[in-house]
């Protein structure tokens, strides 16, 4: 079973902008691609799970997302990092119309994406990490027994501040931005002395 780093992508990966309704505007946080390249190296499958109600919204359309993540890819490979997978869910509780208006199963606190993720791949959630800069998802990352890490970029910085009395859980750990997370999550690894398997493909 492999062991995965499950990353949000606005506020986390890339700069938070309110609903990318257009692929020039994703552009990466400083430091992101490093730290997917080390996590990486370290042997971890790091896969996007991301919120993109936008679309039942009717801000755009779905395949608006796949264009848009395509621009990540690209950036990300200009800067010696990959993602193994990218998850997205597209819907919306209350908001548009059906297909895309339904209480889903993937909508962030809700751990669909990661179970998907986790039959496609062969993961062991129990043995893996979300990092993100919500509370939503910590939440999430617990609901399938992962550790949960708060970053302080996008909204994180006023979750950590403004809203901990509202908090339904508690973050493994809250760093300054993902590539942080991703140092202190090796260097937890390290003294604990189980680091993941390395494969020849998470080198590259």
């Amino acid at each position: 079973m492999k062991r995965a780093l499950f990353l949000d992508r606005d506020g986390t990966v890339c700069q938070e902008v309110g609903y990318v309704n257009h692929p020039s505007r994703l552009e990466l946080l400083p430091g992101a691609a490093a730290g997917i390249a080390a996590a990486r190296r370290s042997g971890f499958v790091c896969i996007l799970v991301t919120n993109q109600a936008g679309v039942a919204r009717g801000y755009f359309e779905e395949d608006l997302i796949r264009t848009t993540h395509e621009r990540l890819e690209r950036l990300l490979a200009e800067e010696g990092a990959k993602l193994d997978a990218i998850y997205y869910c597209p819907h919306h509780p209350a908001a548009g119309e059906p297909p895309y208006r339904v209480d889903c199963a993937c909508r962030k606190p809700r751990p669909g994406m990661l179970e998907r993720a986790a039959r496609d791949l062969g993961i062991d959630l129990g043995d893996s990490v979300v990092i993100g800069d919500k509370i939503s998802d910590v939440e999430m990352a617990h609901a399938v027994g992962a550790r949960g890490i708060l970053v302080r970029t996008g909204y994180g910085r006023g979750e950590e501040e403004y809203q901990q009395e509202r908090w339904t859980t508690v973050p493994n750990h809250v760093a300054d931005d993902l590539q942080a997370a991703v140092h202190w999550l090796l260097a937890e690894i390290e003294r604990a002395g189980t680091p993941p398997a390395a494969s020849p493909e998470a080198a590259s």
